[in-house]
This record gives structure tokens, C-alpha cells and sequence, in this order.
């Protein structure tokens, strides 16, 4: 429990609470129009209407009153807002809290991969990793190889991590220790990757390093607006990788949980060559899937 004192000054709109410590290094001066976000006790006595002022120093807290109110009717109630604040804030100021992830798991229409996701981005952009051999730049990729022998894939994306499993093992068997080792991991400030991000934007042009011809923005267009949200949902992404202007095929990068999933061909028959031959039927009559 933390002892605070009133004490009268000189001046009868200011009294003084003192501590039986010192409260902070110096001195702090405080009006209705200063920062107070990161100190609580300034703002729980800011919300009393007739407190102006607020000076800390040392081990006390002196505060500057209106006229219109007397002491002998606040200031008991100003020592136990004191008191309170002081035993929560010792030192005035909130303590910085570690950003806090949490973390929560999805199912993705590839049965082998489940997707994590972070309450905080985690980077702009995605990063791919194929193997363990391939995860020395992605610390986090890296903590999953090594910590689990069945992840044989990872998929790092804006706000998600999408981790591919082999058949040595069941999601709902090991699914809850994957969550927590990625959770723990980020809440310990792990760092996530050393590699550059590929763009949502273009991610083709690090593959084939090429710019698309008009035709293939066309599609890509397409592509992004209605069915790039839905396929990024399930923790996947989609993109034109190549089309033959010949044979009118579009064939299609999958990465994360699309790349090898079972439904991956259906889904791009069904849906994706469905809407692009309705919006660019001139461009497109068949569809190809191209695992990443």
C-alpha cells in the first residue's frame, strides 16, 4: 500500500500529496493542454473538472484547484486517487509493454497446410520458404523447421504465417504447439526475415523477370480484384505466371496453401477460368495450375 500525505501550502488553490518515496528525477508541470497519454495519474486527476494544474517533483504531487471548490470536500478523495495510481504506476509513466501477438489458427482448403494468424502485420509483402535448407535467412521459417519434423513449407504473408505439413501427422495433433511456438516466438521480438518481401503487386516479375504484355495485365487485373482476396483468405496466393496467346491459356502461379492442393485444380476450373472467360472471354479459354 502506498502512504500518501495532504499538506497545505502557501497557497490556498494548491495542496500537496506526498509519497514515501521519491516520484520521478526532476520535476513535471502539467495543464488541461499537455500530453498526459503515458501518465495515468495525471489523467485521473485531470477528469476531477476543477483541477487546472498538476506539479510533480520529488516525492509529492502538488495540484492547482478552481476557486469554486473547496479543499475539505476533495482533497480525500484526490490522496486515494493518488494512492491508487501510485500502487498500479510507481513511477508515473506507463511501462512499455512488449507489442503483444495473438496469434490464432485457420484452416485452408489445402488439407496439408494450416495458416496462423497474427493480430499484427508481420511484414509487407510474403516470403516463401520450400525447404529447411532454404529457411537460413527466415528466422522464423528457420524456429519452425527446427522445431517440428514434419513442417516441409512456409509461408510468410502480410499478417499470416502458413506452415505445410507431411503425413507424418494430424493438425488437430499438433496444431496447438505450432500456434504457441509461433506466438512465443514473436512475443520474444524473434526476428521474422532477413530477405526481402516479394510484392503482392507483381510477384511474377522476380520469377520470370519479365513485365507483362497488355493482354497479361489484362488478366492479371482480373485476377487481382476478384480472385486474389479469396485465394490470400485461405493463406495462398495466385498469380499469372505465363499465357499463350495461341491456345488462349492463362496458366497460373500457386504459392502457399494453394501450391498442391487438392482442390487447386477444381478451384481454377470451376471459378477462376469461369470469371476470367465472362470478363476477358476474347483472352482466356482455358486455365493451367503452376505449383510454386
Amino acid at each position: 500500500m502506498r502512504t500518501v500525505l495532504i499538506e497545505p501550502t502557501e497557497n490556498p488553490k494548491v495542496m500537496k500529496f506526498v509519497a514515501d518515496y521519491n516520484l520521478i528525477p526532476g520535476s513535471l508541470e502539467l495543464d488541461r493542454t499537455s500530453d498526459v497519454s503515458e501518465i495515468p495519474l495525471a489523467q485521473e486527476l485531470f477528469n476531477y473538472p476543477f483541477v487546472e494544474r498538476i506539479f510533480i517533483t520529488a516525492n509529492f504531487v502538488a495540484v492547482a484547484k478552481q476557486d469554486t471548490i473547496e479543499w475539505e470536500h476533495v482533497a480525500e478523495s484526490l490522496k486515494n486517487v493518488i494512492e491508487d495510481e501510485l500502487l498500479a504506476n510507481p513511477r508515473l509513466y506507463l511501462q512499455k509493454k512488449k507489442e503483444m501477438y495473438q496469434i490464432y489458427s485457420e484452416m485452408t482448403p489445402n488439407p496439408n497446410v494450416m495458416k496462423f494468424v497474427s493480430s499484427k502485420l508481420l511484414m509487407e509483402g510474403f516470403v516463401e520458404v520450400k525447404s529447411r535448407e532454404a529457411a537460413t535467412e527466415v528466422p522464423l521459417a528457420a524456429a519452425i523447421f527446427n522445431e517440428f519434423d514434419f513442417a516441409t513449407e512456409v509461408f510468410i504473408s502480410d499478417n499470416f504465417v502458413a506452415v505445410t505439413k507431411n503425413h507424418s501427422v494430424e493438425w488437430h495433433e499438433v496444431m496447438s504447439t505450432v500456434r504457441a511456438l509461433i506466438s512465443d516466438y514473436l512475443q520474444n521480438g524473434g526476428e521474422i526475415s532477413n530477405v526481402e518481401p516479394q510484392k503482392h503487386e507483381n510477384p511474377v516479375e522476380k520469377i520470370i523477370n519479365r513485365d507483362y504484355t497488355d493482354d497479361e495485365q489484362k488478366i492479371s487485373d482480373i485476377l487481382n480484384e476478384y480472385v486474389a482476396p479469396a485465394v490470400e483468405n485461405d493463406g495462398g496466393k495466385i498469380s499469372l505466371m505465363e499465357y499463350d496467346e495461341s491456345t488462349k491459356t492463362a496458366r497460373m502461379l500457386l504459392q502457399g496453401a494453394c501450391s498442391g492442393c487438392p482442390s487447386s485444380t477444381a478451384t481454377l476450373k470451376n471459378g477462376i477460368e469461369n470469371i476470367l472467360k465472362q470478363f476477358v472471354p476474347d483472352l482466356v479459354e482455358r486455365v493451367e495450375a503452376v505449383n510454386g
